[in-house]
């Protein structure tokens, strides 16, 4: 039996959501007789007193602006606390070297949560495991009940805005983990390799039911792709909308899976969804090859006709600044999204990312594709990059401001967009086409309009 050990699980930034991988550790733990504390400081601030009383303490780090975060946190962390450190998420082990010279000691990814309660029963030993290289898992686990007493309040992360401004509390389910595709620029990807786990069913429906005991008025799937599991998917939404049938949601969807599974699409719209994220990406059939996102320019116009027939909004996401983005380029994306009319559903960020090269990024199997990358960046954790052609560069770093001005002064997506639009014209030297007159519409969305597979801006850093 081991002796009485306080754990800390922090989770320095997850994308506005309650996040799951505390919630599930938090379960795992407290059941083997751990006292546990959570921390999430997209919304709390580091507390000395819980700092100074943990004997161990995780970083949950599932994205790349957390890790980003963390290694802000860790010198503050340090002074106040002799506990022993651990990381876990998709980019703990991606990061190994950089977290272990600020005082990481062990690092675990994928089902991680019998490893990480393996180390917390040696350590409470007072038996130690020596430091070593990180433990990643794709192995079947026993899902248990997430444990989200310990964490904010879900009114307090992100909210659904609807058509009349209304906002409604959210609550984050996972049904699943992983992914069964291999998409090159996705951190998913190296850690899971075409591998996704499923949320056994009755533990899906207990989590949405304790969050909308918690207040949830909307649920939103933060599976990496709701359809990796269709009937799994299906059979939770038909029973969600059965016991609460005012319940709305939105789920995270490939393009391929629209084509693939189009008649679930009417069961979507009858069950209460009103929007889904579809990664996108881009316009450019030869970028698609490049990322390998099995889908094409044709694909994504008959999946945004497939979603519009039933009754539903799409939100899709982009990565428009890559190496390989021509101004002509972004030019033709803008005029995608105008001949399919979604300036109103593409949320302005989305305009402006630029690709991410994290370690581990299965971009960097690409053939010569260390040509057009430099020297790894441990403060930036990622690979850097410059376009061929400066002007694009200096293109992105433009939009970027109109995004964040437009941003402070809540602009319009229809507004933003045109100022958007201008920029790139004036930047290729030619007059910018009017565009047609389209409603200036707010779609449903999310408050929180981040996305994973992108640099973080300087506000979400320095936010911390």
């Amino acid at each position: 039996m081991h002796k009485k050990t306080n754990i800390l699980l922090i989770s320095p930034y997850d994308i506005g959501r309650q996040p799951f991988a505390l919630a599930q550790t938090s379960t795992w733990l407290k059941e083997a007789g751990f006292t546990v504390n959570c921390l999430d400081l997209s919304i709390q601030k580091l507390e000395k007193t819980l700092l100074q009383e943990a004997d161990i303490i995780g970083l949950f780090l599932g994205m790349h602006t957390a890790t980003r975060i963390a290694l802000q946190a860790l010198p503050k962390i340090k002074q106040q606390t002799n506990a022993i450190l651990f990381a876990f998420g998709l980019y703990a082990p991606l990061n190994q070297t950089v977290l272990k010279s600020s005082g990481v000691d062990y690092f675990f990814a994928g089902e991680s949560e019998p490893d990480i309660l393996a180390l917390a029963k040696q350590l409470s030993n007072n038996n130690p495991l020596v430091a070593k290289e990180a433990i990643i898992s794709t192995d079947k686990i026993k899902f248990k009940l997430p444990d989200r007493t310990s964490l904010p309040v879900i009114s307090q992360y992100a909210q659904l805005v609807q058509e009349n401004n209304e906002q409604k509390v959210l609550g984050f389910i996972e049904t699943s983990r992983g992914c069964k595709y291999v998409c090159r620029h996705c951190p998913v990807t190296p850690i899971y390799e075409g591998k996704f786990r499923i949320v056994p069913f009755d533990i899906v429906m207990q989590d949405i039911a304790q969050q909308v005991d918690m207040g949830a008025e909307h649920i939103s799937f933060g599976d990496p792709d709701f359809f990796n599991g269709p009937t799994h998917a299906k059979k939770v939404i038909l029973a969600m909308h059965k016991l609460y049938p005012a319940l709305s949601f939105d789920a995270t969807i490939k393009i391929e899976h629209i084509l693939n599974h189009a008649d679930l699409l009417s069961v979507l719209k009858d069950t209460g969804c009103l929007f889904i994220t579809c990664a996108v990406e881009s316009f450019d059939d030869d970028i698609l090859l490049k990322l390998d996102k099995g889908h094409t320019r044709a694909d994504t116009f008959k999946a945004v006709s497939l979603i519009n027939q039933a009754g539903l909004s799409i939100s899709p996401t982009f990565v428009p600044f890559s190496p390989w983005t021509t101004l002509e380029g972004y030019r033709d994306l803008l005029q995608d999204i105008v001949s399919l009319n979604l300036i109103n559903e593409v949320t302005p960020i989305q305009l402006g990312i630029r690709l991410l090269i994290p370690n581990g990024s299965y971009l960097l199997k690409l053939p010569n594709f260390d040509t057009l990358i430099g020297e790894f960046d441990t403060e930036k954790l990622g690979f850097p990059w410059q376009n061929t052609d400066p002007k694009v560069d200096q293109l992105q770093t433009t939009i970027m401001a109109i995004i964040e001005r437009a941003d402070s002064q809540n602009q319009t997506r229809h507004n933003t967009f045109l100022d958007i639009w201008n920029t790139t014209h004036q930047a290729l030297g030619i007059k910018a086409p009017s565009l047609p007159v389209f409603e200036a519409k707010q779609v449903p969305h999310l408050t929180e309009t981040w996305y994973c597979c992108a640099e973080p801006t300087n506000e979400l850093i320095n936010n911390f």
